[in-house]
C-alpha cells in the first residue's frame, strides 16, 4: 500500500500534532486534515510529560516559538496529596533522573534514613534523589545553564503545561497552513468502503475525498476506526477506575505565589482534582467514576474542593478508557483519543499521541507499507499504552484509603498478575555500597516512575527484614553501617537548595523571559 496521499480526519491536539509531524518528516506527501466547523474539542488536556520535548525537536519548534501563544508555563514535576490514606500528605514524582554518583544502588540509602529515622516523611524522598526538586520545593525556576544542580538539563527535563486548544491553533496557524496543509473545513457525510478500507470521504458540500491513508483523529467520537470499520474496543474498566470529569477555569487571586511548577492530583471522595498553573488562570478538574457517584453530586464535591461556585463554567466530559485491539487497519490509523484513553493522573494524553506518531513515521519511511508494518505498529503503541496503563492503576492499588464506598472497592480490587509482573518485577532488592561492595541488582529502571510513586504509597524494597533475610546479616549496626550514606543524603539535599536560592519564581522567569 502506498502512502503519499494522507488525509487525516479530526483537528484538535491530535489532528494538529499529526499535521505537524507529517508535514515536517514528509515534505513531499501530500498531507490534507479535514475538521468539522461545527464540533469542538474536549480540550481537558492542559498538561504534559518532559518526553513533549522529543517531539518538539522532531518536528523543529522551540518553547520560545510557541509558549506565549498557548498561556504556558513550565513543568517540572507531578505531585500527589492523600492518595495514601485521607490527609496523608503529599509527594511528588519528578521529571528527569534521579541523581547517582556511580552506583544505582545509591538510591537505597533513602530507605536506609527511613529505617534509622521512621518519622521521615515520603515528600522527603524526591527531595533527597532529584536534583530538581530544590527548584520545586522552594518554587523558583531557572535554565540551569551555569549546571548549579547536577543531572538536571532543562531544555530535556522541563515539560508545559498550556491550553491544549491554544496549541492546535498555533500548530495550525504557524506551522502546518505556512507549510503548505490543505485544510478543508466540512462535515463528513458518507465513508463507502471497498476490500481495502475506506474507498473515499463525502463531504456536506458533495466533494470526494480520497487518499491513500486515512487518519482518525475524531477523539472520542472515533468516527473512522469505531463506527465506521468496527474495530472491537477493549475497556480497562478494571483496572482504571474513572470515566468522568469535570472541568474548569479558575482566575488566580495572587499569580505570583500560585504559578507553581508541577501539576497538583488531589485525591478526594470518588477520585481526584487536578490543579494546573496556566500564565493567565488555574486549569482545575475533577476525575471521577459515575458508578459511585453521580455527575450532579460530583460537582458539589468539586466545587467544594476547590472552593468555588456557580460563577465559574463547568464542562462535563465522559471518557472512553481502553483502547482499539487494532490500531492500522486496513488504510486506516486511530491516533489520538480515537484509538485509545488512559485517565490523565500521569498526563499520559499528549504523550502516548506523540509517541505514535514517532513509531508512524519510522513505518512511512518506507515506500510501501503491508500488513507487517500494520501489526507492529499497533504492537509497540498497544505495549506501551499498557505499559502507562499498569502505572496509573498502581496509584490505586497501593493505596490503603478506605474512607467511601470508591476507595474501599478499589483498594480491594484484584490486580490483575501482569500488572504485579510487569510493573513491580523491576523494582526488587538492591543495596548501598555502605554495606556491600558488589551490587548485582538494579531496583528499579532511573527512567521509570514506579519507584517515586511506590515510596510515596508506603511501599518500598528495602527494609531490615529484607536485608537479614536476604544476606543472613542480622548482626549489622544500622547507624554505623549506614549513618554516612544518610548524612550524604542530607548535605545533598541542603547544598541543592542553598544553589538555588536566588532564582527568580516560576512567575519572575517567566515573565522576565517570555511574557514581558
Amino acid at each position: 500500500m502506498k502512502n503519499d496521499n494522507i488525509v487525516i480526519v479530526g483537528g484538535g491536539s491530535s489532528g494538529w500534532m499529526t499535521a505537524t509531524t507529517l508535514l515536517s518528516q514528509f515534505p513531499n506527501k501530500k498531507v490534507t486534515l479535514i475538521e468539522s466547523p461545527n464540533i469542538a474539542t474536549v480540550g481537558v488536556g492542559e498538561s504534559t510529560l518532559s518526553s513533549i520535548n522529543s517531539w518538539c525537536e522532531l518536528v523543529g519548534i522551540k518553547d520560545t516559538d510557541f509558549l506565549t501563544h498557548v498561556d504556558g508555563t513550565f513543568k517540572l514535576s507531578i505531585q500527589f496529596e492523600n492518595f495514601y490514606r485521607k490527609d496523608s500528605g503529599k509527594f511528588h514524582y519528578p521529571f528527569g533522573r534521579p541523581f547517582v554518583e556511580g552506583n544505582r544502588a545509591e538510591l537505597n540509602d533513602w530507605y536506609f534514613k527511613k529505617m534509622l529515622y521512621p518519622d521521615t516523611p515520603v515528600s522527603d524522598y524526591a527531595e533527597c534523589v532529584y536534583p530538581s526538586m530544590a527548584f520545586v520545593s522552594q518554587n523558583k525556576l531557572d535554565r540551569n545553564e551555569d549546571k548549579r544542580l547536577p543531572n538536571f538539563e532543562f531544555f530535556r527535563d522541563a515539560a508545559y503545561q498550556f491550553d491544549a486548544t491554544k496549541l492546535g491553533l498555533w500548530l495550525k496557524e504557524h506551522y502546518c497552513l505556512p507549510k503548505g496543509l490543505n485544510h478543508i473545513l466540512s462535515e463528513v457525510k458518507e465513508i463507502p468502503l471497498n476490500e481495502d478500507g475506506i474507498e473515499h470521504l463525502i463531504l456536506d458540500d458533495g466533494r470526494k475525498i480520497g487518499a491513500d491513508l486515512f487518519i482518525d483523529c475524531t477523539g472520542f467520537a472515533s468516527v473512522l476506526m469505531d463506527k465506521t470499520l468496527l474495530e472491537p474496543f477493549a475497556f480497562y474498566t478494571d483496572m482504571l477506575p474513572n470515566n468522568s470529569a469535570w472541568s474548569t477555569k479558575i482566575p488566580y487571586k495572587d499569580k505570583s505565589k500560585e504559578l507553581v511548577t508541577y501539576t497538583n492530583c488531589s485525591a478526594i471522595d470518588n477520585g481526584w482534582v487536578w490543579s494546573i498553573p496556566l500564565w493567565s488562570r488555574m486549569g482545575s478538574g475533577y476525575v471521577y467514576s459515575d458508578e459511585f457517584v453521580m455527575d450532579d453530586d460530583a460537582l458539589i464535591e468539586f466545587q467544594e474542593h476547590i472552593g468555588c461556585g456557580d460563577e465559574l463554567d463547568y464542562k462535563n466530559t465522559k471518557m472512553r478508557i481502553g483502547i482499539h485491539h487494532r490500531l492500522w487497519v486496513k488504510n486506516v490509523i486511530a491516533i489520538g483519543l480515537s484509538a485509545g484513553f488512559i485517565e490523565p493522573l500521569e498526563s499520559t494524553g499528549l504523550q502516548l499521541t506523540h509517541d505514535a506518531l514517532f513509531h508512524l513515521v519510522r513505518v512511512l519511511q518506507r515506500e510501501h507499507s503491508n500488513q507487517f508494518d500494520r501489526d507492529q505498529f499497533t504492537a509497540v503503541c498497544k505495549a506501551e499504552f499498557r505499559e502507562s496503563a499498569e502505572f496509573v492503576s498502581m496509584h490505586f492499588a497501593l493505596s490503603q484509603r478506605d474512607d467511601t464506598e470508591y476507595w474501599r472497592h478499589w483498594t480491594n480490587q484484584t490486580v490483575a498478575p501482569d500488572l504485579v509482573n510487569q510493573t513491580f518485577a523491576p523494582y526488587s532488592i538492591g543495596f548501598s555500597k555502605a554495606v556491600f561492595d558488589v551490587h548485582r541488582n538494579s531496583h528499579f529502571s532511573l527512567t521509570s516512575g514506579v519507584h517515586c510513586i511506590a515510596t510515596g504509597l508506603h511501599w518500598w524494597p528495602t527494609d531490615k527484614p529484607n536485608i537479614i533475610y536476604n544476606y543472613c546479616r542480622g548482626d549489622i549496626d544500622w547507624k554505623a553501617s549506614f549513618g554516612d550514606a544518610v548524612r550524604n543524603l542530607v548535605s545533598r539535599k541542603h547544598e541543592w537548595r542553598e544553589a538555588v536560592q536566588d532564582c527568580p519564581t516560576p512567575y519572575q522567569f517567566l515573565k522576565k523571559n517570555y511574557y514581558e
